[in-house]
């Protein structure tokens, strides 16, 4: 499903013209993404959490020269699903 598709459907079932849920849409991920730049995790009760996860510094290599390279330490955005969000997918999984 691509954001055009959830645009679409969230159009169809409230009515609301599809430029204004295009908008609304667009306004939260980049609240989501200004939030996580400045460290703050986000907390969607009943769906999950975004939050910065921190990696420490690590030694990796470049397979093309046969070097070792030290990877600093960053953060990066992570999404940890609600308890209730993963048992509905997996009540939604058929058993075969």
């Amino acid at each position: 499903m691509t954001k055009a598709d959830i645009v679409k459907n969230i159009s169809d079932r409230t009515g609301m013209d599809k430029s204004d849920v295009q908008m609304i849409a667009e306004k939260l991920m980049i609240e989501i993404k200004n939030s996580l730049k400045n460290n703050e995790n986000v907390y969607l009760r009943g769906f999950g959490s975004f939050i910065v996860k921190k990696r420490a510094e690590k030694t990796g290599r470049n397979i093309s020269k046969n070097i070792a390279v030290t990877i600093p330490a960053h953060n990066i955005p992570a999404f940890k699903p609600s308890k209730s969000f993963v048992n509905s997918v997996k009540q939604s999984v058929p058993i075969v």
